[in-house]
């Protein structure tokens, strides 16, 4: 009968699947390490790769791992020919060109691929290594953060593996020793590029990649249809953090001021000019900014959002101080506008006055021809609310627009009105199908049927966009504003006091400003879980990486010129220029060259000085006639010198030093030549005073 070995018996999993892997052939196992390295290089790449481009790579790094696990033969030149011109065709129709990042990228994608089919030979594995290396930097291309350095830096590693283990000699050198040896040539590079990345000069941008389509991540616009700032507050991605001076204000007077739309045609909104441009900016910035009480003094860290708009508190009557290259321009809606978008990391420092009025200024409680746009409606839409409007103007005293707006808010607190992130469809008559009918809605809903009712009575008012609250970081300090955060507020004209902030969602659902209420979007399986299971853990988990990734930005990716400037003058530097950073450099390549030197010299010395002083005897040796093969232990060296046709006098003292020798290396401790056994620096000594004979 047969016995089944018992679980306890069976070698463990990682030990079968080291056995497995010792009995491959080393071109085997090189192969699949190197086709798993080749998919870890084009993961991060797959979200940004057209569909096909993401199968070709799996299907044909599948396709030659079988092959390289059967040992079969690589597929024809001509396979290779036909998917190459397959793969450059369907680029082509997928990007529209072979040119551009895009393109360029994919087709590289592509071509590391298809490479591994014709793995033959060294020279091979090298084109695929720097194909690799050079895949790895288009990453760069789509995003900078924290985790995808990380994952390049795992790429990185296990390409110097490979490329190490390429040059090793025949036999099957672990894998674990390649890594090893690449892992400590990284780390003794790692100086050289601190100090370039620190010190080498940084210019102002002199050129661009193109791209044809840029991809907001703010998803603030010079336009807002009704629905898609709800949709907004669906990502809780990071818009922007800030770092206040001194102690921050309320959260509820957290007001980061993005596009004001004030043109409306009865199902969008628009901002004045219906531009997103530098020159977009009509008119001049608002004369009769007036500000009072204490100023705020911030730094504020921009995510990408390939949109010009400078974030800042309300108001912000002085330009924010932008890095070298940018410009600011303050529209006459309040709003700061950078002189291109802002396609990366923008840190910039500003300073704003929460108590501010303008827009008031000589028009002598008469209504401007200027506020024309923000008294204007389309014809058609909405009848119900235009006639709730003559009903609260006629019921206000004197016609009062104070008294209309306290009306209208009265209205949103009291009738029954609610805000959900989730109101349904937007009717044609939107402010109706919110007055009457839904009487819910997010805030762009809310902010949108206020500023019409308001206008049909004769109000001006217009919408602004941006964030609202935010959540400080306990770790750093960082106040850190989501795109959940994305918020609509209203501005409405009044006579003798000019633009007046009204927020009518806090009349609606008042948590909402201050953020003492966020929705949320209904969490998924896994994160409801664990949000579940220690909603703290995760909160602190979120909030430690947030402070990491902010590390991160702030002294890697918003390291610009004008730190590095910074830097030398806290070195001592009166007047730092890029020439300045350029002699620093220069040092310290210099002294990172010499103790290089220094230190393979001193290697040198410590790669056994025994044999060392062993070979410079057997050259005095060989210079004196005695024929000392490289082989020649001491002993054997003392026997030749003991039989040479010299002196007595020179005879002796080299075979006792050549004895010596090998009491100093083979004497076992505790033996009876142990004890008389010399340093090694005592030799090396006496080694220098011996006398040679002359050569015959």
């Amino acid at each position: 009968m047969l016995s089944v070995p018992s679980p306890a018996s069976a070698p463990p999993l990682r030990a079968r699947l080291a056995q497995r892997l010792r009995q491959w052939p080393r071109e085997t196992r090189d192969t699949l390490f190197l086709l798993a390295l080749v998919g870890w290089i084009v993961l991060p790449q797959v979200p940004h790769l057209p569909a096909w481009c993401s199968a070709l790579v799996a299907v044909v790094l599948l396709w030659r791992g079988t092959l390289a696990l059967t040992g079969r033969p690589l597929p024809h030149r001509a396979w290779l020919i036909v998917l190459l011109v397959a793969a450059t065709a369907a680029t082509r129709i997928s990007h529209g060109a072979l040119l551009g990042q895009d393109a360029g990228v994919t087709l590289v994608v592509s071509l590391l691929a298809l490479k591994t089919l014709e793995l033959r030979a060294r020279r091979d594995a090298l084109v695929i290594f720097f194909l690799g290396f050079f895949t790895l930097l288009t990453g760069f291309f789509h995003s900078q953060s924290l985790a995808s350095a990380a994952v390049m830096m795992v790429g990185v590693w296990g390409l110097l593996t490979a490329l190490i283990n390429a040059h090793r000699p025949v036999g099957q050198p672990p894998l674990r020793e390649s890594a090893g040896l690449a892992l400590r040539l990284a780390l003794a590079g790692a100086p050289v590029m601190i100090a370039l990345f620190v010190f080498f000069p940084r210019f102002a941008p002199l050129w661009g990649m193109p791209t044809g389509e840029l991809r907001g991540r703010s998803g603030l616009s010079s336009t807002m249809t009704v629905g898609n700032v709800a949709k907004l507050a669906l990502d809780d991605g990071i818009a922007l953090r800030v770092r206040f001076d001194d102690a921050p204000p309320p959260q509820r007077e957290l007001y980061f001021r993005g596009p004001v739309l004030s043109h409306f045609d009865g199902q969008q909104w628009t901002a004045r000019g219906g531009g997103d441009g530098f020159e977009a900016a009509l008119g001049p910035p608002p004369r009769d900014l007036q500000v009072s009480g204490t100023p705020i003094g911030y730094e504020l860290t921009l995510e990408p959002s390939a949109s010009p708009w400078l974030l800042t508190l309300d108001a912000a009557p002085q330009a924010p101080e932008l890095p070298p290259g940018w410009r600011a321009r303050l529209t006459p809606d309040l709003q700061w506008l950078a002189n291109r978008p802002v396609t990366a990391l923008l840190r910039y420092r500003a300073q704003s006055w929460p108590q501010f009025s303008y827009g008031q200024t000589g028009w002598d409680g008469r209504l401007p021809r200027q506020l024309g746009a923000e008294l204007q409606l389309p014809a058609g839409f909405n009848p119900r609310t235009v006639a709730l409007a003559r009903e609260l103007r006629a019921a206000a005293p004197g016609n009062s627009p104070q008294a209309i707006v306290q009306a209208a808010l009265q209205r949103l607190r009291r009738g029954g009105y609610h805000y959900t992130l989730e109101p349904g469809l937007a009717a044609r008559d939107s402010a109706d199908d919110f007055w009457f009918d839904a009487k819910a809605g997010f805030c762009e809903h809310i902010a949108s049927a206020f500023v019409v009712l308001l206008r049909a009575a004769g109000v001006p008012a217009r919408i602004v966009t941006g964030f609202q609250g935010g959540e400080i970081n306990g770790l750093d300090g960082y106040w850190v504003v989501r795109n959940a955060d994305a918020h609509a507020w209203t501005e409405v004209w009044l006579a003798g006091r000019g633009w007046v902030r009204v927020d009518p969602t806090g009349a609606v659902m008042p948590g909402r400003v201050g953020q003492t209420q966020r929705l949320r979007p209904p969490p998924g399986l896994m994160a409801g879980a664990i949000g579940t299971l220690n909603p703290d853990l995760l909160r602190q988990l979120r909030a430690g990486w947030d402070a990491v990734n902010n590390r991160w930005n702030q002294w890697v990716l918003n390291y610009t010129q004008g730190r590095q400037l910074d830097l030398l003058r806290g070195l001592g530097f009166a007047q730092p220029s890029w020439e300045d950073l350029g002699k620093v450099l220069a040092g310290l390549l210099t002294a990172a060259a010499l103790v290089g030197a220094a230190w393979a010299r001193w290697e040198r010395t410590q790669h056994d000085p025994w044999l060392r002083l062993l070979e410079a005897a057997r050259r005095r040796l060989r210079a004196a006639g005695i024929a000392a093969s490289d082989s020649a232990p001491p002993r054997e060296l003392a026997r030749q010198v003991a039989h040479a046709p010299w002196s007595a006098e020179l005879r002796a003292p080299l075979s006792r030093w050549l004895l010596a020798l090998e009491r100093q290396r083979y004497a076992a401790p505790g033996s009876p030549g142990s004890s008389t056994a010399p340093s090694l620096a005592t030799l090396r000594r006496a080694f220098r005073q011996l006398r040679w004979p002359r050569p015959s």
